[in-house]
């Protein structure tokens, strides 16, 4: 397969009423995990990668936005399931740009620290920008809570929804009602109460960003609201980085063994099973399993 558009994506997964999954990778070993529990579930996935860390100036090294563009691209065309690629979270407009122009058809730009009115004509500008080379965008409005701490976060106003929605003719529109970012321990309940004014009030398809830290019973009941993408990371990374520890503390003299050879104790293959099964445990919740067939 290749790159499905984002809009028959989430036309499909409104009109069966199920979400998408985005379980962000950072390199191939987990983009392949996420990958691999897609096919085996039959769901139609979004893979992608964090433009928010990958644009962040206090890299030791630049990265090159064209190599993670050609590998989610060469990803959705091995795939056994239909795959929507995301340049997820960035702060850096150029960056928004470049990722549309290097094949990213999903961006978000997201700058929380940004007041409203410049955030609006931002994201204005950069949807017509990537609505003519055939992209979409997701934004957001509210901000969401750094693991334990407030650090200003807000929660989604469904008026100012409505308005930025229209004003800005985004595809997809992620709020903030108890989710929260990076939560390490632990999960939360949603504000579902609010996040039904949301989806009366906005005609979108509605993102709930920090899935690892939302409870089943929120999920299922967002999906019910009108939820039709949920973002996993978090405890993605955690099940990654246990696996690499417990791989690389095996005694083992042959580095070839660690690295690259594929067998019991290499830690490329560690870290992709890892992935693979933390997709596995919440991908069935979202509904979507069996959906691309």
């Amino acid at each position: 397969m290749s790159l499905w558009p984002i809009s028959e994506l989430i036309q499909h997964a409104r009109q069966q009423q199920y979400a998408l999954g985005y379980f962000e990778s950072w390199n191939l070993e987990s983009l392949q995990g996420v990958l691999d529990a897609a096919e085996m579930t039959g769901s139609p996935i979004i893979i992608g990668f964090n433009g928010e860390f990958l644009s962040r100036s206090g890299r030791k090294l630049p990265e090159r936005i064209r190599c993670y563009a050609e590998l989610g691209k060469a990803a959705a065309t091995d795939a056994g399931v239909p795959c929507g690629l995301i340049f997820n979270e960035c702060p850096n407009d150029e960056w928004v740009r470049n990722a549309v122009l290097a094949g990213f058809n999903l961006v978000m730009p997201a700058d929380p620290g940004a007041s409203y009115e410049d955030y609006r004509l931002r994201v204005a500008t950069l949807t017509e920008f990537a609505h003519r080379r055939g992209a979409a965008v997701e934004a957001e409005i509210g901000r969401l809570p750094f693991g334990s701490l407030k650090n200003g976060s807000s929660l989604t106003d469904p008026d100012l929804a409505a308005r930025f929605a229209e004003d800005t003719k985004v595809d997809l529109l992620a709020v903030s009602v108890g989710n929260v970012h990076v939560l390490t321990k632990g999960e939360r309940e949603l504000d579902l109460k609010r996040l039904s004014h949301i989806g009366e009030r906005v005609n979108k398809p509605l993102v709930l960003h920090g899935g690892s830290g939302i409870t089943a019973s929120s999920i299922r009941a967002a999906i019910r609201l009108g939820v039709n993408k949920v973002n996993y990371g978090t405890y993605l990374k955690q099940r990654y980085l246990e696996a690499l520890r417990a791989s690389v503390a095996a005694e083992v003299d042959n580095p070839h063994e660690l690295l690259g050879m594929g067998g019991e104790h290499d830690v490329m293959i560690a870290g992709r099973l890892a992935v693979r099964d933390a997709v596995l445990e919440r991908i069935e919740l979202l509904g979507c399993c069996g959906k691309a067939n």
